[in-house]
């Protein structure tokens, strides 16, 4: 049984998922993202064969497209076999994400602890209410976590794997064979980069040709294109770009195959070594191409494979950086044409988010990049349920006075959440929907946790402290379903002392309830006054009901019902005078109210 304890806990909680995943309603950034995803695949036909990416800021071209597009994949394939609405479906590949980050994290708690502590501090970190809320409606910040932490787990497990040379081993590269493989190397880098890289200057340069040849000038254009000053300039561009682009994608196709090849027949070992990096290379490709802060996860690798490899590690962490890039370029079409400036655009769009709301917090209003310095760790505090940080503090104490095995640990939860937490407090980063767009920084509380439960020597003392610790996560999934991720701790009351001091369905999921109640009382073809992002609501509701939002004249006498989000005291303002109907609530926290004026 004890062989077994983790796979059937981890199975339980799989399942638990799997049997909860379609009562949850979409969250306010689904819809934008969907299109963003739309764009981004669409791109992968147009960019071909015209040459275009039509994606631009305002699209969230910022925005790394890898998991809303997977997602858009995966949904629609499970909808040809599955009897539920595609809402329902990405939540359920939101999820299994986040259950794939949840292994992750025990694959790296095990590095350090032993079975039962790893598997406690596991169960800890994945019945946070907060987190497993997030599991099912966040489309990008939670997949993010999930992405960090394969991309650390793959990463960790590659370099463990790298075997200790020799200089008299077989597989020693003579002179002249390194010299083959390192000129090989360095013109594959210098030239397919060169090639990804200057997109737009091949472009502008084309675009240059043809309209030097439509005005008569001699060059390359002018001799092989003979009607040149009938056509239009841009088919033209269009076309020879395109044939750059097919001409690019032989050659790359060409000298990797010839490189591939090359390494197998001089040193097969360092073609197995690339083959062992490229998993956690990919992924961590993969993570960047989701959130511009991917590379965090790659360099707290690069980081650990130095620290426990040395110099041996630097061959493998090449490839590990080479593959990363084009693993990264290749899911992401808004860099397509410009991937050097458009990457650091998006690195400052996203670090400077000029979000323009206020963010609630404690009573009071700010501005998202005006925040009080204890926004974080207040809420840090007050989100987590009461175990997590009287454990993870103990861990702490325990892990830097106890035994050499734990500084490793150490070191990397310094760099993994000290280090992180402390720039987004002094640098002022701005944040809103409370702490969900630094959910990846949070493990390493965990892990630390893991350390205190591991310090209890008795495995039934052990056991028991595991089971008390995970009652107040379990209870408050239970009982906000499927609200979870507004949850609250007892330090203020859970979430009848957070209502109106902090935020609670800030992303108006609650929208799917109120759907479904009127979907049950209001008269057929009803008008309903929906406040807020009505979509939200009408992705639910029945096909009859009209659905009236902002932009509609709006006449007291005209809708049947009106519903509102308490976010903003919107369910104070609208409608002010109107009988109150029916609330959602959770606790004493409102989230949303139907009115009929």
């Amino acid at each position: 049984m004890k062989k077994y304890l983790s796979a059937i806990l981890l199975a339980c909680l799989f399942l638990a998922g799997l049997l909860t995943f379609n009562r949850y309603g979409e969250s306010w950034d689904d819809l934008s993202l969907q299109k963003y995803a739309a764009k981004s695949i669409n791109a992968y036909a147009t960019f071909p064969q015209a040459g275009m990416v039509n994606i631009g800021r305002e699209d969230l071209g910022f925005y790394g497209p890898f998991f809303v597009m997977l997602t858009d994949v995966l949904s629609k394939a499970l909808g040809a076999m599955l009897p539920f609405s595609l809402p329902d479906l990405r939540h359920l590949v939101y999820f299994l994400a986040y259950f794939a980050g949840v292994l992750a994290f025990h694959s790296i708690a095990k590095r350090w602890l032993s079975d039962l502590p790893a598997l406690g501090a596991t169960l800890l970190f994945a019945t946070q209410p907060v987190l497993w809320g997030h599991a099912f409606i966040n489309p990008k910040d939670t997949p993010f976590l999930a992405l960090f932490l394969l991309s650390l787990a793959l990463g960790m497990q590659a370099f463990d794997s790298l075997q200790p040379t020799s200089s008299t081993s077989s597989t020693e590269l003579n002179p002249r064979s390194k010299r083959i493989l390192t000129l090989l190397t360095t013109f594959w880098l210098v030239s397919v980069f060169s090639l990804f890289l200057f997109t737009q200057t091949v472009h502008s340069y084309i675009e240059t040709l043809v309209l030097s040849a439509q005005a008569g000038n001699a060059n390359l254009v002018s001799l092989i294109a003979k009607n040149i000053s009938e056509v239009p300039a841009e088919t033209y561009i269009q076309r020879y770009f395109v044939l750059f682009l097919q001409l690019r994608t032989f050659y790359f196709l060409l000298i990797t195959t010839f490189l591939l090849f090359t390494f197998y027949r001089l040193n097969r070992q360092l073609l197995i070594l690339f083959l062992t990096i490229l998993p956690a290379a990919i992924l961590l490709g993969f993570a960047t191409s989701t959130r511009i802060l991917g590379p965090f996860a790659g360099l707290l690798v690069t980081l650990y494979a130095l620290r426990t490899k040395g110099k041996q590690a630097i061959p493998a962490l090449t490839m590990y950086v080479v593959v990363a890039l084009v693993a990264t370029y290749l899911t992401w079409p808004y860099l397509w044409l410009n991937p050097i400036p458009r990457f650091f655009e998006s690195l400052r769009e996203m670090s400077l988010y000029p979000w323009a709301g206020l963010v609630f917090f404690n009573g009071s209003t700010y501005p998202s990049t005006g925040l009080p310095a204890s926004y974080l760790p207040v809420l840090l505090l007050i989100q987590l349920t009461e175990p997590v940080w009287a454990l993870s503090i103990v861990g702490w104490v325990v892990a830097m006075i106890g035994a050499e095995k734990k500084r490793g640990l150490v070191a990397l939860s310094l760099l993994w959440f000290i280090v992180p937490l402390a720039a987004f407090i002094v640098l002022r980063v701005a944040l809103y929907d409370n702490f969900r767009q630094i959910l990846f920084i949070l493990p390493p509380i965990f892990l630390m946790a893991g350390v205190a439960l591991e310090a209890v020597k008795n495995v039934k003392w052990q056991t028991a402290l595991i089971v008390v610790c995970l009652l107040p996560g379990l209870f408050g999934i239970v009982s906000l379903y499927p609200y979870e991720y507004m949850y609250y701790n007892r330090f203020i009351g859970g979430v009848d002392g957070a209502a109106g001091r902090f935020e609670t369905d800030y992303w108006v999921t609650s929208y799917r309830e109120a759907a479904e109640y009127l979907n049950r009382i209001a008269p057929p073809n009803a008008n309903i006054w929906v406040e807020g992002p009505d979509q939200l609501f009408a992705l639910f509701a029945r096909e009859d009901l009209n659905i009236y939002s902002s932009g509609e004249v709006e006449r007291a006498d005209r809708y049947e019902y009106v519903v509102t989000i308490t976010r903003y005291n919107f369910d104070k303002t609208v409608y002010p005078d109107a009988e109150v109907v029916h609330k959602i609530m959770r606790g004493d926290a409102v989230l949303t109210v139907i009115k009929k004026p």
